[in-house]
């Protein structure tokens, strides 16, 4: 069984998005794929508005395929109001920090809050580059601080911070924080970099789909240096966890 807990559909192109999704998981056997919606780089509330309901549609019309992450803005000022429709009326399962603040930032402080109320999981992305690094855009350290600073909080790091040798090390004593390997820009060296720092219970498979190859991630898995069971945590195990809101830290 295989849980894909970062993947996208985005705006101007959200019906071959559904599409690509769909057939991955028809054709591979995945059973259950977890998406936000995504469109420029700092969105203005209208767009966040149909981002989000473009995710809840695809929740609707896909049940048991898909779940999905309420995307937010924090420097909108109704990004808790956005954040409790997405809990409360969207179904959503989780929120999503993309690069309009970075994660430990205090304009994120009260969604966080929010999010560890109702045990509601959160997914930063996290890229450290060697050039052009985005305004705002979060990294490991950033990840770090949060978790130090509100350790009852789910987050999941994801990328493995877009640099596993940069990425890992600063989380490693964050115990709330989790790691996806989504993106096509690792190899197995990478994963096995990872496990060794932070152990396999921590690993989350993701893969970055429709814009990232689903079997580039699939194959770094397969071909890393695992047990069957730490591979079917990676596949499987530890996105129940982390998405179970029964499951507190």
């Amino acid at each position: 069984m295989i849980i894909d807990a970062h993947a996208h559909i985005w705006a101007g192109n959200y019906e071959q998005s559904r599409a690509d999704i769909i057939n991955i998981c028809e054709q591979y056997g995945v059973s259950r794929v977890y998406i936000s919606g995504l469109h420029s780089a700092y969105p203005n509330e209208d767009e966040i508005e149909e981002l989000n309901e473009e995710v809840a549609k695809f929740i609707n019309d896909y049940p048991n395929y898909i779940g999905g992450y309420c995307y937010v803005n924090p420097r909108h000022e109704n990004a808790l109001d956005v954040l409790k429709k997405g809990i409360e009326e969207q179904g959503m399962a989780g929120m999503k920090l993309w690069i309009s603040t970075y994660c430990n930032d205090p304009l994120v402080y009260p969604l966080v809050e929010k999010c560890i109320d109702l045990n509601f999981p959160i997914l930063i992305h996290a890229f450290h580059k060697a050039v052009d690094q985005l305004p705002n855009e979060t990294l490991a350290t950033h990840v770090a601080d949060l978790a130090k600073r509100y350790p009852e909080a789910k987050l999941l790091m994801a990328h493995l911070g877009g640099n596993a040798y940069y990425g890992i090390k600063p989380i490693i004593e964050c115990k709330n924080v989790w790691v996806d390997i989504s993106g096509s820009l690792f190899r197995r060296d990478d994963l096995d970099y990872t496990i060794k720092l932070i152990g396999s219970d921590r690993v989350i498979f993701g893969t970055d789909m429709p814009g990232a190859s689903y079997l580039v991630n699939l194959g770094q898995v397969e071909e890393a240096n695992l047990t069957d069971k730490q591979r079917q945590d990676i596949y499987y195990n530890n996105a129940v966890s982390f998405f179970d809101r029964g499951f507190r830290l």
